[in-house]
């Protein structure tokens, strides 16, 4: 193990001693927990959004549904009602 030195504020250092506290750890293994989850949870966000999108293209692909055909030009207007872009092409 690996030891660190690291400068925190005042508001995590006094999360950090009442956890410690209350689930009767160390300070330092109550930060290694925190950082643990912290960053496993980082890692479901990287990952959740390309799944999700994979998800809803296979579900366009089963009910076999069409989009406009200028949406990758277009997007802006589509998704936030922007002005578009190039509007001679037919959606």
């Amino acid at each position: 193990m690996l030891k660190t030195y690291l400068y925190i504020p005042d508001h995590l250092e006094r999360k950090i001693t009442v956890t410690a506290k209350h689930l009767r750890k160390s300070k330092a293994e109550v930060i290694r927990q925190a950082l643990e989850e912290g960053f496993n949870a980082i890692e479901k966000q990287k990952s959740g959004g390309a799944e999700v999108l994979l998800q809803l293209a296979e579900i366009g692909k089963k009910y076999k549904l069409k989009g406009p055909r200028d949406a990758s030009i277009n997007h802006d207007y589509y998704l936030w009602g922007l002005p578009k872009k190039n509007p001679r092409i037919k959606p």
